[in-house]
């Protein structure tokens, strides 16, 4: 880099111009050097994703103190670099945080879960995709207005991320919909999971929000065994969608899953019972 190149002139300047460095002095010129670097990267990572959430006079900022270090003619000090480094490490951490959650509930967005599922999808192992609505979920906002409304899908949200296994996560998926996904579970624990959930949801004292307010969800549980060829998320998705219109059709505050073939419900539609 320029920036370095003209350091080095002036520390053999500053030496009564001697032709070589010493070893020492060459390697904290090439710390600098990655460490500038680094800054220069990271400047620019930080701007794509703060532009990704639409904030461009910040992610511009980002873009202009990058070309700056690039074409800086003085080297800055290299304690001053690291402090520069660490702290926008921290600010690339936090803006990665939030590109990938949903504001409301912070709960992981959309765009995490696609990149997920398209992680532990295909023959590496099983897994299972939840998805759940909230039932007459927009009764609740006639009824109560959208601030109850946005303070009941919070509360969802908490209640559907408790005891959840290792490596799991709940998501938004739109609206009054979420989606649990849960790797490395057979088809039995997914289950089970998301009955303890939407048992959750109904035995909630929520009148503590809101008197008169009762809410609960319904859940289609698909479970991808790994050797099925159901890799693409659109289709594990659209497996558990099916599932939970059962679910919805069977009554609500229902759970709806497969076994052998056959679809099984819990919750509100009484004791499970096969459908074709």
């Amino acid at each position: 880099m320029a920036v370095i190149d003209q350091g080095v002139a002036g520390w053999r300047e500053r030496r009564g111009g001697a032709g070589e460095l010493t070893v020492p002095m060459q390697h904290a010129v090439r710390r600098v050097e990655l460490e500038e670097a680094s800054l220069v990267e990271l400047h620019q990572s930080i701007a794509s994703l703060l532009a990704s959430r639409g904030e461009w006079r910040q992610a511009y900022e980002h873009l202009r103190h990058a070309l700056e270090l690039a074409t800086a003619e003085t080297p800055q000090v290299p304690e001053q670099i690291r402090q520069e480094v660490a702290r926008l490490r921290r600010e690339h951490a936090e803006a990665r945080e939030q590109s990938i959650r949903d504001s409301l509930t912070t709960s992981y967005n959309r765009r995490y879960l696609d990149q997920r599922l398209l992680e532990v999808g295909g023959p590496r192992g099983e897994f299972a995709v939840a998805l759940v609505d909230l039932d007459l979920f927009k009764r609740v906002n006639d009824t109560y207005g959208h601030l109850v409304g946005d303070r009941v899908l919070q509360q969802v949200v908490e209640l559907l991320q408790v005891g959840l296994p290792e490596d799991a996560f709940c998501a938004r998926y739109g609206g009054e919909e979420f989606v649990l996904l849960l790797p490395g579970l057979e088809a039995d624990a997914a289950w089970a999971v998301a009955e303890a959930a939407r048992a959750r949801v109904e035995q909630f004292p929520w009148a503590k929000i809101m008197r008169g307010l009762h809410v609960t969800i319904s859940i289609g549980v698909a479970h991808e065994a790994g050797t099925s060829g159901l890799t693409s998320p659109e289709q594990q998705l659209r497996l558990a969608d099916g599932l939970l219109y059962t679910a919805k059709q069977s009554g609500r505050n229902t759970v709806a899953y497969r076994v052998g073939g056959q679809v099984r419900l819990s919750g509100a539609a009484g004791q499970r019972r096969p459908r074709g």
